[in-house]
């Protein structure tokens, strides 16, 4: 690892963890300032006030926000991140289970989205008015376009009127589809214009000029400049992974960190709500600082740039 490649590695590390501190500690704020709390069904309930008090005593909500913050921070130092009002377990322990879950839909939906988009990136930038290019481009704008919401839908709709994937709750073919096929189609348009601006670069075009295969200016050159770019943007795509994951988590039953936050939130359950932010802000913070790594190792020019 050369010195320029450490210090850019240590720099955007600490930008992860910065992040992450954010994030985490600003969804504590947040959660304490909104209206009501875990006790607020107790107490619409018709329970009487000594009882919400007890409650609120136990969870620890009766105290000022300076000390549940400094609580949770401490907790964070012994890997405790508090305990969930609403399951009466402890969160780091709902949350891994879940987080996992997630980690396994991101991961499959972002495999399947690179392994056909980036490929078919590559056909439709070397045959630009091919039949299909003429196919696929204006499929992949009308997946871009589409939320990953309204993609889940219509497959479970598809899903329920042909039986061709199982709407059953924790199947994973479904949400990783609807994840996946839009940020496949972003792929490839992304893919294909940089795949033809590489193609018509003149180092390129003096390749063609003296012999050199179309099929390796395509597979090889041309595909080894267009990297660049296309890695440019990962760190948006893996976002939109895990905030698309939520509604898709949602709409399909899948057992994950987007169906656990939304619980935690109706059920104002503070320390809930902080840890799936906190596990959220990691894959987050990890997804963007691969790519960031992975562009620097493709061109050493980023490392300048983002020093």
């Amino acid at each position: 690892m050369t010195s320029s490649f450490a210090a850019f590695f240590w720099r955007r590390l600490l930008a992860a963890i910065v992040f992450v501190a954010v994030v985490s500690s600003s969804t504590i704020v947040l959660t304490h300032l909104a209206p009501g709390d875990a006790t607020t069904e107790l107490f619409l309930s018709g329970a009487d006030a000594q009882s919400v008090a007890q409650e609120r005593a136990r969870l620890g909500l009766d105290l000022p926000l300076y000390a549940q913050f400094g609580r949770w921070i401490a907790g964070i130092a012994r890997l405790d991140l508090g305990n969930s009002s609403a399951y009466r377990q402890p969160v780091s322990k709902l949350v891994g289970e879940r987080a996992a879950n997630t980690a396994t839909l991101a991961a499959t939906a972002l495999g399947l989205a690179t392994v056909v988009g980036l490929p078919l990136g590559l056909l439709t930038a070397a045959r630009p008015r091919g039949a299909l290019a003429l196919i696929v481009a204006p499929v992949s704008l009308a997946l871009v376009a589409c939320p990953p919401i309204v993609g889940a839908l219509a497959l479970s709709l598809l899903a329920v009127g042909t039986g061709w994937l199982s709407v059953a709750p924790g199947h994973l073919t479904l949400p990783a589809l609807a994840l996946a096929l839009p940020l496949a189609a972003l792929l490839e348009r992304l893919q294909s214009q940089a795949s033809a601006e590489a193609l018509a670069a003149p180092d390129l075009v003096a390749a063609a000029a003296r012999g050199v295969p179309r099929w390796r200016l395509l597979w090889v050159h041309a595909t080894r400049q267009s990297l660049r770019p296309v890695l440019g943007i990962y760190g948006i795509i893996i976002g939109s992974v895990f905030s698309g994951s939520l509604a898709v988590e949602f709409v399909t039953a899948w057992p994950g960190l987007g169906r656990l936050m939304y619980d935690a939130l109706v059920g104002r359950d503070l320390f809930l709500v902080a840890g799936c932010a906190l596990l959220g802000a990691i894959f987050l913070a990890i997804g963007n600082l691969m790519a960031d790594l992975a562009r620097a190792l493709v061109d050493p020019r980023v490392r300048e740039r983002m020093s």
